[in-house]
């Protein structure tokens, strides 16, 4: 028992290491929010031009900007995104890092929310918008009203599956020097000069987090399926 003890203490507790994981899951689960909130909106933003531009040919040009956007981001690694948002864009800027990574995760998670968005709305039939105006709605209230909500059902597992994808992406923001989970359990290795612990901690507080966020995600798509029946 006492052997167990020396052990917890020695790679939660000394030398910082309860300062170091209680830091790194704050850090980690703030810089997920944000990124959710950036991405959710700016993917469906961007989603929505591609689709109405697909649908009718109207706003051409703020769908080339959208087109730039999504080849830039996808075709760049987000680790690269993540340095250049840090050490270029807001270097001369007193910005917390944890911002930084939270704007660079979002607008990363954006360009591939926006791909999802953009195929839940082109996967519904054109008769539901013609259905729309034939009641006397607008375009952009039939989209509001009757494409959007539709196409929502649609996607929100691969918006799910993006939502835990970033979960996980957020393990590289200690290369702009911020303690996250992933941070915090190489801390622990440097000072305890043990990888198994530490590593094997910072996995299973990732695995939880997303078993959590998949819990409750879940729960909502049941609901949503209920409201349906």
């Amino acid at each position: 028992m006492a052997y167990l003890q020396h052990q917890f203490e020695r790679y939660f507790i000394d030398n910082g290491a309860a300062s170091w994981w209680l830091t790194g899951l704050k850090s980690t689960l703030l810089i997920t929010v944000i990124a959710l909130a950036i991405g959710v909106v700016l993917g469906f933003t961007v989603g929505i031009i591609r689709s109405v531009h697909e649908q009718t040919g109207k706003l051409k040009l703020a769908n080339s900007i959208c087109k730039v956007y999504l080849s830039i981001i996808r075709g760049t690694p987000s680790m690269v995104q993540l340095l250049i948002f840090n050490f270029i864009i807001f270097a001369s800027v007193s910005l917390n890092e944890i911002f930084v990574g939270g704007i660079a995760f979002g607008i990363n998670s954006g360009a591939y929310v926006a791909e999802i968005v953009r195929s839940g709305i082109m996967s519904i039939d054109k008769g539901q918008m013609e259905a729309g105006r034939s009641l006397g709605l607008s375009a952009g209230k039939t989209m509001q009203l009757i494409i959007i909500p539709q196409a929502f059902k649609n996607v929100l597992p691969a918006l799910i599956n993006e939502m835990i994808v970033l979960l996980k992406e957020t393990a590289i923001i200690g290369y702009i020097g911020t303690t996250d989970l992933t941070k915090a359990a190489t801390l622990v290795q440097s000072r305890t000069y043990s990888a198994y612990v530490p590593l094997l901690t910072a996995a299973l507080f990732y695995w939880l987090l997303v078993s959590i966020l998949t819990f409750f995600m879940g729960k909502v798509e049941r609901r949503m399926r209920k409201n349906d029946r």
